[in-house]
């Protein structure tokens, strides 16, 4: 997706580069101010501490989980608690061997590599990081047919910490090869209280108890998204009122903004009027959904499926998508009576 792509949405789980800045400073320093995952932290601190206890470099780490849950921010966290330097590239960077090579080279020992969106890595790189992972050293191929020659170079011991949005597109020799695996969950509507409650004190919102409340509880249980609406509430709140989150003035600038009460915009409510109006419930293909709404299929497999599937307005089936009866009803329609699909 594209940063126009995620301007026009404001419940987009994905960081803009605009964005990048402000999420660092409203990131939490440490796993006592990381707020919700209560079983991944737990989990996360017995592995770091344990580790540090021995004097050996923690078992190397994969999160996995919907954008937006706080995987990078964990990833930070890790190397904070270990005192370490933190690396940070992506899968998509590292299109060949040399690139990862060139990279863990320049690892001091104990250093926290991070790679985002791991399942996105070239084969080449993939096959190289297996070595490194487990033996901490890399082949080096110098030259090339015949001739070619296999150098191979000791790295300093390191931890890798991999985030992913499709663990299931991990080959498996590379998801073997982490030793503390993490799934992330959505986030509760009063751990989201939180989260906004501690974003307005950075961002100096006066924002009420019932203001932080009403946002959080139309941040789709994402806290990438909860601050993305914080600062929409703010910007509101200044320019049309006197600064203060109530309730009332979240409710209007969320209505400003198209996200209704449980956190559907308007892409989700095209997407399901769509479904309901023109394909009768469905099911319906994912392609023929997107030209119905004028979207790119993977926009609405990637952005609106995820939430809609949770918030039970919309199945998926192996004849396609239909509209469940919360869908029809949240549209102000009554489900058909006869043959139900869901």
């Amino acid at each position: 997706m594209t940063g126009d792509e995620f301007q026009e949405d404001e419940l987009s789980p994905y960081a803009v580069p605009a964005e990048r800045d402000l999420e660092t400073s409203l990131r939490p320093a440490d796993l006592s101010e990381f707020v919700g995952q209560q079983r991944v932290r737990e989990q996360l601190e017995l592995v770091l501490h344990g580790a540090m206890r021995r004097g050996t470099a923690p078992d190397h780490v994969l999160l996995s989980g919907p954008p937006g849950l706080g995987k990078t921010s964990l990833a930070m966290i890790i190397a904070k608690e270990l005192g370490s330097q933190i690396r940070i590239t992506s899968g998509p960077a590292l299109e060949r061997a040399g690139d990862l090579a060139a990279m863990l080279s320049n690892l001091v020992e104990g250093d926290v590599l991070f790679i985002d969106e791991i399942h996105r890595m070239a084969r080449p790189a993939e096959e190289m990081l297996y070595l490194a992972m487990e033996d901490f050293r890399v082949d080096v191929v110098v030259g090339k047919g015949p001739g070619a020659t296999s150098i191979p170079l000791d790295i300093a011991p390191f931890t890798l910490v991999g985030a992913t949005t499709r663990s299931g597109s991990l080959t498996g020799p590379l998801r073997d090869r982490f030793g503390f695996t993490a799934h992330m969950e959505f986030y509760q509507p009063e751990d989201l209280d939180l989260i906004v409650k501690r974003s307005a004190k950075i961002l100096g919102v006066d924002v009420h108890d019932d203001g932080a409340k009403e946002i959080a509880g139309r941040s789709r249980g994402t806290p990438r998204i909860a601050n993305r609406l914080l600062r929409r509430v703010r910007d509101f709140a200044e320019v049309r009122a006197d600064g203060r989150v109530t309730e009332e003035i979240a409710k209007q600038a969320l209505q400003v903004y198209d996200v209704d009460q449980l956190g559907l915009d308007r892409l989700d409510r095209a997407v399901l009027s769509a479904l309901v109006r023109s394909f009768n419930g469905g099911p319906v293909g994912v392609s023929t959904l997107a030209v119905a709404v004028g979207e790119e299929p993977t926009t609405v497999e990637e952005v609106c499926e995820p939430y809609l599937v949770r918030a039970g307005m919309l199945a998926r089936t192996p004849r396609g998508r239909v509209a469940t009866p919360a869908a029809w009803h949240h549209l102000g329609l009554e489900p058909p009576a006869g043959d139900q699909l869901w």
